[in-house]
């Protein structure tokens, strides 16, 4: 497989070629088809078990086996948590002579063959017998993570250099066919390092240990992405899964730890996707890796969920004698939808542990079936208030205290988009005991807690009685444009002062671009929603050249107020709103520019399964140009 690429700056043209299109092609163009990943099966978010957190490279068959029997005799299998994940250090070489991959027997001694090429089927067998399913990792380059980072060999492949790559790397339909047709599969891991950690400079291609492979991933640089390059290779592992899986029974994870703005496209092309680098047991790391994902709402839907990493309850600021941090990490994940996978050794998980990660209450809105992931309520360096909607139009909320110390805090009804003279019931999700709220509610937050609750109110105490707003179900609104022509660093994120550098150095930067994207509540780079001074709480905030698809569950009507927002910078440039229902017109606006009023629109979608919003601008800077879609909602009548 060659990655010859041109490198491409201009997201869209990534985006054109995402949707199949030609670079001619004009994509803002109608549709009238759901564009996210939707293949394999992770209609909810994926649960499990991870060797790397515990392990590292330093795994073997007992330790996976013991993992997977705890979790079934702990219970934990039974609520979920079902997918037993082999990561980095399993394999010993490439066999030259056919390209096949060779498992390392001494380690994983079910694997041993009398035909003399291992198999990890008896494996794969055997944790499908306990109900469980299989998972395995691989690399996009020709050599792994751990090739490229660990400071010995003692794990890792060996042989010549040839042998030594171990990577899908001109290897993808063959090492597909293996892991899933031959080797009885049922997830793989896609990790990155082997497109951006061989190139003609790193130590250990200059000492000829392994060969040079030109780097398309920048972590620092989106702009020295590659995009279409690595965009083109998770097409065509796709499309080996396929081939692979015809009755779909696959999950397919991308790792590309938020580089290359693949925060804005992972949605589309794997059921989960990773937006940040890999998370440590430390509570500022993990601040990182939950704030990578907290405001992509939009990002992520059934089939395709946004993924922080792993949970590392169980070690360091987690562990058993820091229970209020473990249960915010349980509780974060939860609400962002994140995929669920264990970390640490279940042989070894104190009781105090197990039981928090078998919390049915907080795994229940994790896999609710409407896939909506949380939205920002409340937002502030200290305090945030997620909201989620639940399939059954009940609301989850969580109240997060990010600081050392304890704080007095106030829910109001008005964040979970309640009227403030309704009675609402409130119970929480960690004790169980219930509470009222009725406008306002005083709630003490010990540090580091995240108080969570399941809210019930009758449909009447809804500020939207007859329907639902677009930023109450993000998991139905996709951004198959979201207007980023340039992707910048969102410099929003936590830094960490104990990331994988340490103090040495100057200290983490801005790395994960996204910034400027789609928001619930909220315009583009942390704007309010503002026609002519007016101000809005609720609806989506976008950039001008940009297209929204919604999937449209019975509603007759759409609803929004839409003009350029207050934040804009571009006073002269109009953007055009348009709706489309299953690729028709059916409303526009006339053209817009910043300082006119908020001009209203509706649309008659009965019938209409899928809508389009488009916003069309006389300019192609859309950073320039936020713009607004006040109160969108659909409405029943």
């Amino acid at each position: 497989m060659k990655l010859a690429l041109p490198r491409f700056r201009v997201v869209t043209l990534a985006l054109l070629l995402a949707l199949g299109l030609q670079a001619h092609a004009d994509p803002l163009a109608p549709t009238g088809t759901w564009s996210a990943y939707t293949a394999g099966r992770a209609a909810t978010p994926p649960m499990g078990w991870s060797s790397w957190n515990a392990f590292g490279t330093d795994i073997d068959e007992h330790k996976v086996l013991g993992a997977a029997q705890a979790l079934v005799d702990q219970g934990l299998a039974a609520k979920g948590y079902r997918y037993i994940n082999i990561d980095d250090g399993w394999w010993l070489q490439r066999r030259l002579s056919d390209g096949t991959l060779i498992i390392r027997t001494e380690r994983f001694p079910s694997t041993r063959q009398a035909s003399g090429t291992p198999s990890f089927r008896s494996f794969t067998d055997r944790l499908h017998a306990m109900g469980l399913k299989a998972g395995i990792y691989t690399d996009l380059g020709r050599n792994s993570c751990s090739q490229a980072y660990s400071p010995d060999d003692t794990d890792l492949p060996k042989g010549s250099v040839l042998e030594r790559e171990v990577g899908l790397y001109g290897h993808t339909q063959q090492d597909i066919a293996l892991y899933f047709e031959t080797w009885g599969f049922d997830f793989i891991k896609v990790d990155g390092c082997g497109l951006r950690a061989f190139g003609a400079e790193a130590e250990k291609v200059r000492s000829g240990k392994y060969r040079e492979l030109k780097p398309v991933l920048d972590m620092d640089s989106v702009a020295r992405s590659d995009i279409a390059a690595v965009q083109q290779q998770f097409r065509e592992i796709h499309e080996a899964l396929v081939r692979s899986n015809p009755d779909g029974d696959f999950v397919l994870s991308l790792c590309v730890w938020g580089a290359g703005n693949v925060r804005a496209w992972g949605k589309d092309f794997g059921n989960i996707s990773r937006t940040s680098d890999d998370i440590n047991p430390t509570w500022s790391r993990m601040l990182t890796n939950f704030d990578s994902a907290a405001k992509r709402a939009f990002y992520a839907h059934p089939g395709s969920w946004n993924d922080p990493d792993m949970l590392f309850i169980g070690k360091g600021d987690f562990d058993a004698q820091h229970l209020t941090e473990a249960r915010s990490h349980l509780s974060l994940w939860a609400m962002l939808n994140s995929p669920l996978f264990i970390g640490m050794d279940m042989r070894k998980a104190p009781d105090a542990l197990v039981k928090l990660l078998g919390n049915a209450d907080l795994i229940a809105l994790n896999q609710d079936p409407a896939g909506h992931q949380a939205t920002v309520a409340y937002d502030s360096h200290d305090v945030q208030i997620l909201v989620k909607t639940l399939s059954s139009g009940d609301k989850a909320v969580a109240v997060f205290n990010r600081t050392a110390a304890p704080l007095d805090v106030e829910l109001q009804a008005a964040h979970l988009k309640l009227r403030p003279d309704a009675d609402v019931e409130l119970r929480d999700l960690w004790s169980g005991k219930t509470q009222r709220l009725r406008g306002q509610l005083k709630l003490k937050l010990a540090a580091h807690e995240t108080l969570v609750f399941k809210a019930r109110s009758g449909s009447g105490s809804r500020m939207l009685a007859d329907g639902l707003y677009l930023s109450e179900q993000p998991g139905n609104v996709n951004p198959a444009v979201d207007g980023v022509v340039n992707p910048m660093p969102d410099p929003t994120l936590h830094r960490s002062a104990k990331g994988w550098q340490g103090t040495r150095g100057s200290g983490e930067r801005p790395i994960y671009a996204g910034w400027g994207g789609v928001q619930a509540d909220s315009a583009p780079y942390g704007e309010a929603l503002a026609l002519k001074g007016r101000r809005y709480e609720t609806g989506i905030g976008a950039l001008a050249n940009s297209r929204l698809e919604v999937r449209n569950a019975g509603y007759r009507r759409f609803t929004a107020t839409v003009g350029v927002n207050d934040s804009a910078r571009d006073a002269a440039s109009t953007a055009t709103f348009a709706v489309y229902g299953d690729g028709k017109l059916l409303a526009t606006s006339r053209p817009l520019k910043w300082g006119d009023s908020g001009e209203p629109l509706s649309a008659d979608v009965a019938g209409v399964k899928l809508i389009e919003l488009v916003v069309r601008a006389s300019t192609p800077d859309a950073a320039a140009l936020p713009v607004t879609w006040a109160d969108a909602a659909l409405l029943a009548k």
